[in-house]
């Protein structure tokens, strides 16, 4: 059997599990060459095939048609859509992903599900396929997560298992083999998932009349959101140690202080923790 006619048998097996597939390269890639000019990608709104992991389906006769337009394809992408993420391990080229991933499950307290779909890859590597709760979206991300460590989300696919690549051929666990994909576990779907935008505080007004330590601070808050770019985190510092001066003499309280001098460093775009930081910092040796 070709290399060819292997990965069309695979990718039906894959789409009567309720996969949706299309065939790729020996380079990993999507086989059939777009019929847009370059740039441009209707996602296969058009109808046409070329469209990479929008052509992906689960309809067998489907398949045989983009494997019949697509005669140098030798593997097949499993699309990640609807509830299934895949997580990338990489070990190669000093990248040891599945050190990374054991750290990380050690620092927040979770385990990848043994019986959940594993395919290694020929590098050593492997991909592990999970779910995720019904309407949760998870972008795909290259080692946001950390070294060797990538997320196919929406949007985005695994190498499906018996496709040859240049390396060699992904197969599913030794011993296991196919296993239906386990739930994500909650600590790690948490970090796959984007951060929630800082909100941003308002920041108070500060009654200067008759009170000169809240002019004080208002001028010093003034320095913060004025700097310069390269000096914001500088003048930061230099503020906040001149306010808590005020507060070791008991002119300001150190809640103000934080408030007014974090809330203008988030407006001038230093991130949230790196200014509560910089304030403590300064308030070292000050209010003692």
């Amino acid at each position: 059997m070709s290399n060819h006619d292997k990965a069309l048998d695979n990718a039906l097996r894959a789409a009567a599990l309720g996969y949706a597939v299309a065939p790729t390269t020996i380079n990993k890639i999507p086989a059939i060459p777009s019929p847009h000019d370059k740039g441009h990608n209707c996602k296969g709104q058009c109808g046409q095939p070329g469209h990479g992991v929008y052509d992906a389906t689960t309809d067998p006769a489907h398949v045989r048609r983009l494997f019949g337009l697509a005669p140098k394809a030798v593997g097949y992408l499993v699309a990640c859509k609807g509830r299934l993420v895949g997580l990338d391990i990489d070990r190669k080229d000093g990248v040891d992903g599945y050190a990374t991933l054991a750290q990380l499950g050690q620092e927040h307290g979770f385990e990848i599900p043994q019986m959940t779909t594993t395919v290694f890859t020929p590098s050593g590597g492997a991909h592990v396929w999970l779910t995720v709760p019904e309407g949760v979206t998870v972008p795909n991300s290259v080692g946001r997560l950390g070294p060797g460590l990538d997320v196919r989300g929406t949007g985005g696919y695994v190498v499906g298992p018996g496709s040859t690549g240049r390396n060699g051929e992904y197969a599913f666990h030794p011993r296991r083999g196919y296993t239906p994909p386990q739930p994500v576990p909650e600590a790690l779907l948490k970090l796959m998932l984007p951060p929630a935008p800082a909100v941003r505080p308002q920041r108070r007004v500060i009654p200067t009349s008759g009170d000169a330590a809240g002019r004080a601070l208002e001028g010093l808050v003034r320095v913060v959101l004025t700097a310069p770019p390269k000096t914001r985190n500088s003048r930061l510092y230099w503020a906040a140690r001149k306010a808590w001066a005020h507060v070791a003499d008991g002119h300001l309280a150190a809640s103000d202080v934080e408030a007014e001098l974090i809330g203008a460093a988030l407006q001038v775009g230093l991130g949230e923790g790196e200014a509560r930081r910089t304030v403590a910092s300064a308030s070292r040796g000050v209010t003692a």
